[in-house]
């Protein structure tokens, strides 16, 4: 019926039966949310009861045409009056009750019906006679403002229909309303399926309308695009998808994920093609409210628009924070557990399943696996629809087995991803130096296998095989920063020892006679300072810790400093020159003529000296002389332990330099170290900035370090680089020293260096010495020859004590442990028995079980999502497993893993094709994120490393970085559309920031070596 619709049907009925009709409707009819009831002016409502109970058709109060006027300020506009009042202005009928009415009177030429609907107030149901009235406007012409009313009862979808139709709006063109209150702030309407109550629209309000941009962003929040120039934005035309992401700050590891899953058809052309609006589920309490699908779908139609070359995911990173605590900051993150989180989020915010209802699981119960798995994936379906469990979700057999009663429970659980162990394999190779006892034998590098699971011991049989050295007179040392960080015992676990760590094995001498003690001796090497520091109140000396310490085996009586000072020389003969005869090296040696005068210790805390040495400015006339090496008594002995001046890299543990390499040195004073050999073990780099100056540099009379060498305990990688580097940057090492007094002279032959009992970390210890010895015995002794600077030029070989010689062990290439990915599943799908943290709860012991557990593939999805469990934690060790996993590219059959082996008409066969890798480079501290993709429209391979896209070949993508892959089955793949693009090397003159294709010798590592290798 239209709006000016005349009783042009057949005559009304009679006069009471009309009022029997109106009255009976009038008290039946109740108010209903959304119903809708029409305004009647009350005068006209009153004249036409008057005229049917008069019961005369003929009567003067014929009531005419529905008429409307007095209700209106004008009849322009029909706008309605401000303040009209039910029963007195107007009369308020159910609709059957106006259609009624308007057939038996029609309505005056021109005026609008008043229809008006039913709103479910907070309270009440209510009969919304003024409408909400509202300005519109597009986003792009924000002048061109119209004026419209709309129910509360009506949804925002009937404001985006009416808006398009207004302005003219293209059909298909993706929009999107904001809501603009009076203080000029804007907000989404996000649902376009709740009320215009609900979404708290009210008069005066504006909404404003806007459609998405041909390169998939939206005109109100355009995100920084990386261009050459602006106007490159609008002439640039690329392959759609075929864009880099903008590392944000360690973010490669969302790059890399949310390129695999844009180069995954089905879920992509899913976005594109917007199917996701009429799904997104904003009730969903396990959801995010529709945000972080509509965040990934930007990214997706930004990618997709092929305007970009890269694309910065800002939006996405900070929605991701702000539902995943985790993921918040700039902190490196792992790619597969965003992949996991992310994909479950758009599960949640796409489910098609409203309201969850409560399932309870049954057991098997020795029904067939048929039944049972038909069973669980209905049940699954009934709480969870989605595209994601449509695309990536499978089914999996569940088999548990309590080790008691036998108890077998078989469940079917639904599966978004296989996560799949890799072999380990039960041993390591090791690099470790061994020092021999003869003192003309530079060092050997060898390349020993040991048990993964071994103990030290294990290490110095493997060594024995090849040194011909008994392991009894072996002992085991990491060096770190020229001390010993730790000094192994034959019993403790090889897991201790990282890849990275400088292991020294150390012969050790055997006496003939063995009824007297042993003692194991560390010796270090410092070198004294010829300058003094007053920057800290102190006008103390220290040293420099350099070179290699060494492990020796010494009776203990013959611990003397003239001792000490003869075997030293012999074992340092290699690279220590002695003095020929000629050489005049007498000096005024010192005697206190107050034996009992008391020792001062002073502090030094920066290791720096600036001004020379205390004997050149003391007026008292003989300068202080180096104590006999037979002195072995007196322990305040000045030994000129003056502070070293910090020479560069002094912070590390010197690299060895091999035979071969050009010698760089001569041992000056200030020379750098030499060059590190391609081949030598080096520390990790992050101790190098914090170290303190530029060396570990001892000063006088800080609080002595404990004694006691580190002991043995489990460690993680972290901790140990954290004590290592702490220890790199501890205070100076503190140095005696004997302030100026009376003293009588005489001549004797100055010694090459001095000994000094110093604790583990190289700082010199004070009142040490027992019996007349030079050295504590009260726990593991450590000593140091004190080097002055100008003996040490002229006597100690530099290059020399560098270098090392290399076993035959070391030519022996490394074999790269290579694994089937065919071997990963069968292991995925093996028995094994449940850990003490999780045990099952068996119902027939009632009580907890280590029970079996078996996993067994019953069916696949669409796209099927394999993770290489690379990263191995143990309650002790981590360690990441670089073993290349053979997948195949194409035609990876699941048939002979699917528990099902005779599959039913119309089910889809379990051939997979692969589409996507996610790839790690790195350890398990840092690393970098990359992937490889093939676009669905070409079919060609593109590497991708955040903003920079490359192409790849099928024969680079199979590398041990490989972590995440993904598989297409191949009844749902489609032939690529475009032809695949010329990838030959005269394409590369397209720009820097175009896609450019990978030279052929940088095939080897998958573009790796393409990549500069950045580390998050």
């Amino acid at each position: 019926m239209t709006a000016n619709s005349r009783c042009s049907a057949a005559e009304p009925p009679g006069l009471e039966t009309q009022r029997r009709e109106i009255e009976s409707l009038l008290r039946e009819c109740e108010l209903r949310a959304g119903d809708s009831w029409y305004v009647v002016e009350r005068r006209w409502y009153e004249q036409w009861k008057e005229f049917v109970e008069t019961g005369d058709q003929n009567s003067s109060s014929f009531p005419g045409q529905i008429d409307n006027a007095e209700l209106f300020e004008d009849l322009d506009s029909y706008h309605l009056k401000e303040r009209l009042v039910e029963n007195e202005d107007f009369m308020l009928v159910p609709a059957e009750a106006w259609h009624k009415l308007l057939s038996w009177y029609g309505m005056v030429d021109s005026q609008p019906p008043l229809e008006r609907k039913v709103v479910d107030l907070p309270s009440t149901l209510k009969v919304e006679v003024y409408p909400v009235e509202i300005f519109l406007c597009l986003h792009s012409n924000m002048e061109n403002v119209i004026t419209a009313q709309f129910s509360r009862a009506d949804n925002i979808q009937s404001i985006q229909r009416a808006m398009c139709e207004a302005f003219s709006v293209p059909a298909g063109s993706e929009c999107r309303l904001w809501m603009k209150s009076s203080d000029s702030s804007c907000e989404r309407l996000r649902n376009v399926h709740v009320s215009v109550l609900d979404a708290c629209l009210s008069s005066g309000m504006t909404v404003i309308m806007e459609t998405r941009n041909a390169d998939g962003t939206w005109p109100s929040s355009r995100p920084q695009i990386m261009r050459n120039s602006v106007e490159e934005q609008d002439s640039y035309r690329g392959q759609p998808g075929v864009c880099g992401l903008t590392n944000l700050g360690n973010t490669c590891f969302m790059n890399s994920a949310l390129q695999c899953l844009s180069n995954t058809p089905p879920l992509t052309e899913y976005f594109l093609q917007s199917s996701y609006l009429e799904e997104l589920n904003f009730t969903n309490p396990l959801g995010m409210k529709g945000e972080i699908a509509e965040a990934y779908a930007d990214v997706i139609k930004q990618m997709w628009s092929g305007r970009h070359y890269s694309v910065v995911p800002r939006v996405f990173k900070t929605k991701v924070g702000h539902f995943a605590s985790q993921f918040l900051g700039y902190q490196q993150h792992d790619s597969q557990e965003l992949l996991s989180f992310l994909l479950d989020g758009l599960h949640e915010d796409l489910n098609r399943v409203k309201n969850k209802e409560y399932i309870e699981l049954r057991d098997a119960d020795g029904r067939p696996d048929q039944e049972v798995a038909e069973e669980a994936w209905r049940n699954h379906r009934r709480r969870n629809d989605s595209v994601i469990v449509d695309t990536f979700h499978g089914l999996f057999k569940s088999t548990l087995v309590c080790p008691e009663c036998l108890k077998v429970s078989v469940t079917f659980d639904p599966f978004c991803y296989l996560s799949v162990p890799l072999p380990v394999s039960k041993e390591r190779v090791m690099e470790v130096f061994f020092v021999s006892l003869d003192p003309y034998a530079k060092p050997a590098q060898h390349r020993v296998v040991v048990p993964k699971a071994g103990k030290v011991s294990d290490l110095c049989l493997a060594l024995s095989e090849m040194t011909s050295v008994p392991p009894s007179q072996m002992v085991v040392a990491d060096v770190f920063n020229h001390r010993f960080y730790k000094i192994y015992n034959a019993d403790e676990s090889l897991s201790c020892i990282l890849d990275r760590d400088d292991i020294f094995v150390y012969e050790l001498s055997v006496l003939e006679e063995q009824q007297e003690e042993q003692v194991l001796l560390a010796l270090y090497l410092r070198e004294r300072s010829h300058y003094r520091d007053y920057g800290s109140g102190s006008s103390s000396y220290g040293a420099t810790l350099f070179g290699h310490p060494l492990l020796l085996n010494v009776p203990r009586s013959s611990c003397s400093r003239e001792a000490l000072y003869t075997l030293f020389l012999q074992r340092l003969a290699r690279y220590v020159r002695p003095p020929d005869p000629s050489e005049e090296l007498e000096e005024e040696e010192e005697e206190d003529e107050d034996d009992d005068e008391e020792e001062l210790y002073k502090t030094q805390t920066n290791g720096i000296s600036d001004e020379e040495e205390q004997e050149d400015t003391e007026k008292a006339g003989p300068s202080q002389a180096h104590p006999s090496c037979c002195d072995s008594s007196s322990n305040s002995q000045s030994d000129d332990c003056a502070t070293a001046t910090p020479q560069p890299d002094q912070n590390h543990t010197q690299p060895l330099v091999a035979d071969g390499d050009s010698e760089t040195n001569n041992g000056s004073q200030n020379q750098t170290e030499p060059p590190c050999s391609a081949d030598a073990t080096d520390r990790t780099e992050d101790s190098n900035p914090r170290t303190n100056s530029s060396g570990a540099t001892a000063n006088a009379d800080s609080e002595p370090a404990a004694t006691d060498p580190p002991q043995p305990r489990d460690t993680t990688e972290e901790e140990k680089e954290e004590d290592k580097q702490e220890e790199a940057c501890s205070p100076s090492l503190p140095t005696n020293e004997q302030p100026a007094k009376r003293r009588a002279c005489r001549k004797r032959r100055k010694s090459l260096f001095t000994i000094q009992a110093v604790n583990s970390n190289g700082t010199t210890e004070r009142g040490t010495g027992e019996g007349g010895s030079a050295v504590s015995f009260s726990s593991q002794p450590y000593v140091a020859i004190d080097w002055d600077p100008e003996m040490k030029k002229r006597f100690y070989n530099e290059n020399e004590a560098e270098k090392y010689v290399k076993h035959s062990s070391m030519e022996v290439p490394q074999q790269q442990t290579t694994v089937q990915l065919q071997e990963c599943i069968e292991l995925f799908t093996t028995v094994e028995t449940l850990e003490e943290e999780n045990p099952w709860y068996c119902p027939v012991c009632k009580k907890h079980q280590l029970a079996t557990k078996k996993l067994d593939l019953w069916s696949l999805p669409e796209v099927l999502i394999i993770h290489l469990k690379r990263f191995s934690y143990t309650k002790f060790t981590r360690e990441k497993l670089d073993s290349i996993v053979d997948f195949p590219l194409r035609d990876l059959d699941f048939s002979g893993f699917l528990l099902r082996k005779n599959l039913s008409n119309g089910e889809p066969p379990s051939r997979y094709d692969l589409i996507a890798v996610s790839n790690h480079y790195g350890g398990l501290r840092d690393g970098h994120y990359t992937s490889y993709a093939c676009n669905k429209d070409n079919g060609q391979w593109y590497y991708f490393d955040d903003s920079k896209v490359t192409y790849a070949r099928a024969d680079q993508i199979v590398t041990n970085a490989a972590y995440v892959l993904f598989y297409h089955r191949q009844d749902k793949i489609r032939k690529p559309t475009l032809p695949a693009p010329n990838t030959s090397p005269a394409s590369s003159t397209q720009p820097a920031n175009d896609i450019t294709p990978c030279k052929e010798d940088e095939a080897e590592l998958g573009a790796a070596s393409y990549v500069t290798m950045e580390t998050d």
